[in-house]
Protein backbone atom coordinates (compact mmCIF):
# COMPACT_ATOMS: atom_id res chain seq x y z
CA UNK A 1 0.00 0.00 0.00
CA UNK A 2 1.05 3.47 -0.86
CA UNK A 3 1.41 6.75 0.86
CA UNK A 4 2.40 9.70 0.12
CA UNK A 5 3.63 10.40 3.77
CA UNK A 6 7.67 11.31 3.93
CA UNK A 7 9.45 9.57 6.68
CA UNK A 8 12.50 10.65 8.22
CA UNK A 9 15.37 7.56 8.14
CA UNK A 10 16.21 7.16 11.77
CA UNK A 11 20.05 7.16 10.74
CA UNK A 12 20.72 9.58 8.89
CA UNK A 13 19.93 13.63 8.80
CA UNK A 14 18.33 15.15 5.97
CA UNK A 15 17.27 11.39 4.34
CA UNK A 16 13.57 10.63 3.51
CA UNK A 17 11.34 8.00 1.92
CA UNK A 18 8.17 7.53 0.97
CA UNK A 19 6.62 3.63 0.86
CA UNK A 20 5.41 2.66 -2.77
CA UNK A 21 2.93 0.20 -4.23
CA UNK A 22 4.60 -3.65 -3.74
CA UNK A 23 7.09 -2.41 -0.99
CA UNK A 24 8.98 -0.41 -3.12
CA UNK A 25 10.54 2.78 -1.58
CA UNK A 26 11.05 6.57 -3.07
CA UNK A 27 14.12 8.36 -1.48
CA UNK A 28 14.39 11.97 -1.04
CA UNK A 29 17.07 14.32 0.50
CA UNK A 30 16.72 17.55 2.32
CA UNK A 31 19.26 20.15 3.16
CA UNK A 32 19.24 24.15 3.59
CA UNK A 33 21.65 26.20 1.54
CA UNK A 34 21.51 30.15 2.54
CA UNK A 35 18.53 29.43 4.46
CA UNK A 36 16.16 27.73 1.50
CA UNK A 37 15.09 24.44 1.75
CA UNK A 38 16.15 22.04 -0.78
CA UNK A 39 14.59 18.67 -1.92
CA UNK A 40 16.13 16.01 -4.47
CA UNK A 41 14.19 12.76 -5.28
CA UNK A 42 17.36 10.75 -5.70
CA UNK A 43 15.36 7.43 -6.44
CA UNK A 44 13.76 3.83 -5.74
CA UNK A 45 15.30 1.08 -3.70
CA UNK A 46 14.08 -1.20 -6.52
CA UNK A 47 16.41 1.05 -8.65
CA UNK A 48 19.05 0.04 -6.17
CA UNK A 49 19.07 3.37 -4.18
CA UNK A 50 19.86 2.97 -0.53
CA UNK A 51 19.33 5.38 2.42
CA UNK A 52 23.06 5.16 3.34
CA UNK A 53 23.57 6.71 -0.54
CA UNK A 54 21.33 9.04 -0.10
CA UNK A 55 23.23 10.11 2.97
CA UNK A 56 26.43 10.16 0.48
CA UNK A 57 24.47 12.24 -2.11
CA UNK A 58 23.08 14.85 0.40
CA UNK A 59 26.97 15.26 1.69
CA UNK A 60 27.99 15.61 -2.21
CA UNK A 61 25.17 18.40 -2.14
CA UNK A 62 26.11 19.98 1.13
CA UNK A 63 29.92 19.87 0.42
CA UNK A 64 29.61 21.51 -3.11
CA UNK A 65 27.55 24.12 -1.80
CA UNK A 66 29.61 25.19 1.38
CA UNK A 67 33.21 24.72 -0.86
CA UNK A 68 32.32 25.64 -3.98
CA UNK A 69 33.61 22.21 -5.34
CA UNK A 70 32.21 20.62 -8.76
CA UNK A 71 33.96 17.18 -7.88
CA UNK A 72 31.89 14.92 -6.55
CA UNK A 73 33.22 14.09 -3.14
CA UNK A 74 33.35 10.18 -3.63
CA UNK A 75 36.26 9.48 -4.31
CA UNK A 76 36.88 5.91 -6.30
CA UNK A 77 38.67 3.19 -4.59
CA UNK A 78 41.99 2.47 -4.76
CA UNK A 79 44.90 0.76 -2.93
CA UNK A 80 44.60 1.35 1.10
CA UNK A 81 41.22 3.91 0.79
CA UNK A 82 40.49 4.72 4.77
CA UNK A 83 38.09 7.49 5.59
CA UNK A 84 38.48 9.78 8.67
CA UNK A 85 35.16 7.52 9.83
CA UNK A 86 37.68 4.41 9.61
CA UNK A 87 39.56 6.36 11.94
CA UNK A 88 36.97 7.69 13.86
CA UNK A 89 35.38 4.61 14.68
CA UNK A 90 38.81 3.17 15.96
CA UNK A 91 39.16 6.01 18.04
CA UNK A 92 35.94 6.04 20.07
CA UNK A 93 36.16 2.22 20.52
CA UNK A 94 39.50 2.47 22.19
CA UNK A 95 38.42 5.26 24.38
CA UNK A 96 36.25 4.84 27.52
CA UNK A 97 32.99 5.06 27.21
CA UNK A 98 31.24 7.91 29.68
CA UNK A 99 29.30 10.96 29.09
CA UNK A 100 31.99 13.00 28.51
CA UNK A 101 32.75 10.56 25.48
CA UNK A 102 29.49 10.46 24.29
CA UNK A 103 29.12 14.29 23.97
CA UNK A 104 32.90 14.34 22.06
CA UNK A 105 30.59 11.86 19.75
CA UNK A 106 27.90 14.06 19.36
CA UNK A 107 30.42 16.52 18.03
CA UNK A 108 31.83 14.23 15.43
CA UNK A 109 28.75 13.67 14.17
CA UNK A 110 27.47 17.35 14.37
CA UNK A 111 30.32 18.77 12.23
CA UNK A 112 33.26 16.40 11.43
CA UNK A 113 31.25 13.40 9.78
CA UNK A 114 28.88 15.10 7.48
CA UNK A 115 31.93 16.52 5.62
CA UNK A 116 34.99 14.51 6.07
CA UNK A 117 33.50 10.83 7.43
CA UNK A 118 33.35 9.46 4.06
CA UNK A 119 36.62 10.89 2.52
CA UNK A 120 40.08 9.38 2.08
CA UNK A 121 42.45 10.32 4.85
CA UNK A 122 44.93 10.65 2.34
CA UNK A 123 43.06 13.38 0.28
CA UNK A 124 42.51 15.59 2.76
CA UNK A 125 45.09 18.93 3.10
CA UNK A 126 44.85 22.17 5.19
CA UNK A 127 42.79 23.88 2.66
CA UNK A 128 40.28 21.54 3.41
CA UNK A 129 40.48 22.18 7.07
CA UNK A 130 40.72 25.99 6.73
CA UNK A 131 37.57 26.01 4.52
CA UNK A 132 35.91 23.82 6.83
CA UNK A 133 36.59 25.76 9.90
CA UNK A 134 34.79 28.71 8.37
CA UNK A 135 31.84 26.38 7.84
CA UNK A 136 31.17 25.48 11.69
CA UNK A 137 29.12 28.61 13.14
CA UNK A 138 29.44 28.07 16.51
CA UNK A 139 31.62 30.37 19.10
CA UNK A 140 35.53 30.39 18.35
CA UNK A 141 36.23 27.55 21.24
CA UNK A 142 33.78 25.25 20.06
CA UNK A 143 35.65 25.55 16.56
CA UNK A 144 39.06 25.15 17.99
CA UNK A 145 37.51 22.20 20.50
CA UNK A 146 36.05 20.45 17.14
CA UNK A 147 39.33 21.06 14.78
CA UNK A 148 41.32 19.92 17.82
CA UNK A 149 38.84 16.83 17.91
CA UNK A 150 39.83 15.89 14.29
CA UNK A 151 43.34 16.25 15.02
CA UNK A 152 43.25 14.23 17.79
CA UNK A 153 41.09 10.98 15.88
CA UNK A 154 44.28 10.87 13.76
CA UNK A 155 46.87 11.12 15.74
CA UNK A 156 45.30 8.29 17.73
CA UNK A 157 45.48 6.23 14.49
CA UNK A 158 49.16 7.40 13.75
CA UNK A 159 50.45 6.56 17.23
CA UNK A 160 49.15 2.88 16.18
CA UNK A 161 50.69 3.14 13.00
CA UNK A 162 49.44 4.43 10.72
CA UNK A 163 51.31 6.27 8.29
CA UNK A 164 49.43 9.74 6.95
CA UNK A 165 50.20 13.33 7.29
CA UNK A 166 47.29 15.40 10.03
CA UNK A 167 45.83 17.90 8.03
CA UNK A 168 45.45 19.71 11.46
CA UNK A 169 49.04 20.20 12.02
CA UNK A 170 50.14 24.00 11.83
CA UNK A 171 46.36 25.62 11.93
CA UNK A 172 46.03 29.03 13.34
CA UNK A 173 43.27 28.84 16.16
CA UNK A 174 40.47 30.94 15.61
CA UNK A 175 40.99 33.66 18.37
CA UNK A 176 38.79 33.58 21.35
CA UNK A 177 36.85 36.24 22.52
CA UNK A 178 36.21 35.53 26.46
CA UNK A 179 34.76 38.91 26.79
CA UNK A 180 31.66 37.84 28.16
CA UNK A 181 31.14 40.84 31.30
CA UNK A 182 27.82 40.44 32.30
CA UNK A 183 27.15 39.19 36.05
CA UNK A 184 23.90 39.45 38.10
CA UNK A 185 24.58 41.72 40.98
CA UNK A 186 22.69 41.15 44.23
CA UNK A 187 19.54 42.60 43.25
CA UNK A 188 19.20 40.73 40.01
CA UNK A 189 19.93 37.77 41.91
CA UNK A 190 17.39 38.59 44.21
CA UNK A 191 14.99 39.11 41.37
CA UNK A 192 16.05 35.96 39.33
CA UNK A 193 15.24 34.05 42.56
CA UNK A 194 11.40 35.37 43.09
CA UNK A 195 11.03 34.78 39.80
CA UNK A 196 11.34 31.06 39.56
CA UNK A 197 10.75 30.41 43.05
CA UNK A 198 7.17 28.75 42.48
CA UNK A 199 9.10 26.46 40.09
CA UNK A 200 11.05 23.25 41.72
CA UNK A 201 12.96 22.56 38.90
CA UNK A 202 14.13 26.01 37.80
CA UNK A 203 14.69 27.02 41.15
CA UNK A 204 16.99 24.51 42.63
CA UNK A 205 18.71 25.06 39.29
CA UNK A 206 19.24 28.23 39.78
CA UNK A 207 20.42 27.70 43.68
CA UNK A 208 22.83 25.24 42.69
CA UNK A 209 24.40 26.80 40.01
CA UNK A 210 25.05 30.21 42.28
CA UNK A 211 26.41 28.00 44.61
CA UNK A 212 28.38 25.92 42.84
CA UNK A 213 29.17 27.45 39.81
CA UNK A 214 28.64 24.40 37.61
CA UNK A 215 27.95 24.72 34.00
CA UNK A 216 24.71 23.65 33.06
CA UNK A 217 25.44 19.54 32.56
CA UNK A 218 26.92 19.58 35.61
CA UNK A 219 24.29 21.10 37.41
CA UNK A 220 21.60 18.80 35.58
CA UNK A 221 23.77 15.59 36.54
CA UNK A 222 23.68 16.13 40.45
CA UNK A 223 21.94 13.64 42.52
CA UNK A 224 20.79 12.84 45.89
CA UNK A 225 23.60 10.51 46.75
CA UNK A 226 26.63 13.14 45.32
CA UNK A 227 25.41 15.70 48.17
CA UNK A 228 26.37 15.33 51.65
CA UNK A 229 24.35 18.31 54.04
CA UNK A 230 25.71 17.42 56.74
CA UNK A 231 29.73 19.04 55.45
CA UNK A 232 27.59 21.12 52.56
CA UNK A 233 29.38 19.95 50.02
CA UNK A 234 28.54 18.41 46.08
CA UNK A 235 30.61 15.73 44.22
CA UNK A 236 30.65 17.78 40.50
CA UNK A 237 31.04 16.38 37.21
CA UNK A 238 33.24 18.40 34.43
CA UNK A 239 31.91 17.06 31.28
CA UNK A 240 33.74 19.96 29.62
CA UNK A 241 36.80 18.33 31.34
CA UNK A 242 36.89 14.44 30.51
CA UNK A 243 34.10 13.40 32.92
CA UNK A 244 36.89 14.92 36.04
CA UNK A 245 35.34 15.23 39.46
CA UNK A 246 35.07 18.24 41.63
CA UNK A 247 34.07 19.33 44.79
CA UNK A 248 31.33 22.25 45.25
CA UNK A 249 29.98 23.68 48.26
CA UNK A 250 26.56 24.47 49.07
CA UNK A 251 25.22 27.92 50.75
CA UNK A 252 23.09 28.10 53.14
CA UNK A 253 20.07 29.55 50.88
CA UNK A 254 20.66 25.82 48.87
CA UNK A 255 21.07 24.00 52.24
CA UNK A 256 17.90 25.25 53.51
CA UNK A 257 15.77 24.54 50.28
CA UNK A 258 16.94 21.19 50.22
CA UNK A 259 15.98 20.29 53.76
CA UNK A 260 12.71 21.75 52.68
CA UNK A 261 11.93 19.11 49.78
CA UNK A 262 11.12 16.10 51.84
CA UNK A 263 15.29 14.83 51.27
CA UNK A 264 14.54 11.96 53.44
CA UNK A 265 12.06 10.87 50.54
CA UNK A 266 14.41 11.70 47.55
CA UNK A 267 16.18 8.16 46.58
CA UNK A 268 19.99 8.32 46.23
CA UNK A 269 19.40 8.24 42.16
CA UNK A 270 16.95 10.55 42.29
CA UNK A 271 18.32 14.13 40.88
CA UNK A 272 18.01 17.56 42.57
CA UNK A 273 16.52 19.44 39.90
CA UNK A 274 13.74 18.17 38.74
CA UNK A 275 13.07 15.69 42.50
CA UNK A 276 12.58 12.45 40.52
CA UNK A 277 14.82 9.26 38.81
CA UNK A 278 14.44 11.01 35.51
CA UNK A 279 17.29 13.75 34.44
CA UNK A 280 15.95 17.01 33.20
CA UNK A 281 17.18 17.24 29.26
CA UNK A 282 19.19 20.40 29.00
CA UNK A 283 17.35 21.72 25.99
CA UNK A 284 13.88 21.71 28.26
CA UNK A 285 15.85 23.73 30.81
CA UNK A 286 16.80 26.17 28.70
CA UNK A 287 13.66 27.02 27.22
CA UNK A 288 12.28 27.19 30.04
CA UNK A 289 14.39 29.60 31.76
CA UNK A 290 15.72 31.16 28.51
CA UNK A 291 12.55 33.58 28.35
CA UNK A 292 12.75 34.38 32.18
CA UNK A 293 16.20 35.90 31.54
CA UNK A 294 15.22 37.24 28.67
CA UNK A 295 12.76 39.00 30.46
CA UNK A 296 14.17 39.93 33.22
CA UNK A 297 18.05 41.47 31.75
CA UNK A 298 17.86 41.18 28.15
CA UNK A 299 15.33 44.11 27.33
CA UNK A 300 16.97 46.27 24.25
CA UNK A 301 19.86 44.17 23.86
CA UNK A 302 20.93 43.13 20.68
CA UNK A 303 20.77 38.84 20.45
CA UNK A 304 24.72 38.99 19.57
CA UNK A 305 25.48 41.16 22.06
CA UNK A 306 27.40 38.53 23.89
CA UNK A 307 29.08 40.82 26.25
CA UNK A 308 26.41 42.18 27.54
CA UNK A 309 23.50 39.80 27.91
CA UNK A 310 22.24 37.21 30.16
CA UNK A 311 22.28 33.41 29.69
CA UNK A 312 22.35 30.68 31.48
CA UNK A 313 26.38 30.38 31.36
CA UNK A 314 25.72 34.16 33.49
CA UNK A 315 25.14 31.98 36.24
CA UNK A 316 28.66 30.46 36.56
CA UNK A 317 29.64 34.10 35.49
CA UNK A 318 28.13 35.36 38.82
CA UNK A 319 29.75 32.54 40.89
CA UNK A 320 32.99 34.02 39.98
CA UNK A 321 32.51 37.51 40.17
CA UNK A 322 30.68 37.80 43.42
CA UNK A 323 33.39 35.33 45.15
CA UNK A 324 36.36 37.78 43.40
CA UNK A 325 34.38 40.99 44.86
CA UNK A 326 34.30 39.35 47.99
CA UNK A 327 38.03 38.96 47.91
CA UNK A 328 38.47 35.29 47.25
CA UNK A 329 42.14 34.09 46.20
CA UNK A 330 42.18 33.65 42.49
CA UNK A 331 43.33 30.22 43.30
CA UNK A 332 40.65 29.29 45.10
CA UNK A 333 38.19 31.03 42.08
CA UNK A 334 40.35 28.68 39.93
CA UNK A 335 39.57 25.69 42.23
CA UNK A 336 35.99 26.23 42.70
CA UNK A 337 35.31 26.75 38.72
CA UNK A 338 37.75 23.82 38.03
CA UNK A 339 39.49 25.63 35.55
CA UNK A 340 42.41 24.16 33.97
CA UNK A 341 44.36 27.01 32.98
CA UNK A 342 45.04 30.04 35.29
CA UNK A 343 44.01 32.54 32.32
CA UNK A 344 40.65 31.42 32.21
CA UNK A 345 39.84 32.85 36.22
CA UNK A 346 42.52 35.46 35.70
CA UNK A 347 39.78 37.84 34.01
CA UNK A 348 38.07 37.98 37.50
CA UNK A 349 40.79 39.53 39.06
CA UNK A 350 39.91 42.76 37.94
CA UNK A 351 36.50 42.45 40.33
CA UNK A 352 38.71 41.89 43.46
CA UNK A 353 38.72 44.50 46.29
CA UNK A 354 43.01 44.85 46.09
CA UNK A 355 42.08 45.59 42.39
CA UNK A 356 44.08 48.77 42.92
CA UNK A 357 40.91 51.11 41.80
CA UNK A 358 41.27 52.38 45.19
CA UNK A 359 45.05 53.67 44.69
CA UNK A 360 44.30 55.26 41.56
CA UNK A 361 41.80 57.49 43.24
CA UNK A 362 43.89 58.65 45.50
CA UNK A 363 46.20 59.74 42.67
CA UNK A 364 47.42 63.16 42.17
CA UNK A 365 45.66 64.58 45.44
Amino acid sequence: MSTNKWINSRKYTGVRYRILDGKDRSYQIRYKINGRLKEEVIGKKSEGITEQYCHQKRNEALNKAKFGDDTPIVKHKKKNFMTVQDLADVYFEDTIENKSNRQIHGKYNLHIEPIFGHLDIHTIDQDDIIKWKRTINRAPKTVNSTVELLATIYNHSIKKGLKVVNPCIGINKAKINNQREKYLDSDEIHELKNAVKNNPILYSFVLLSLSTGGRRETILDIQKKDINLNTGTVNLIDFKNSGEAYTGFLEQETIKFLNSIAWSRLKPNDYIVGLSGKKIPAKTLSNRLRPILNRLFNKGLDENDTKNRAVIHTLRHTFASHLAINGTPIFTIQKLLNHKDIKDTLRYAKLAPDSGKEHVFLLYI
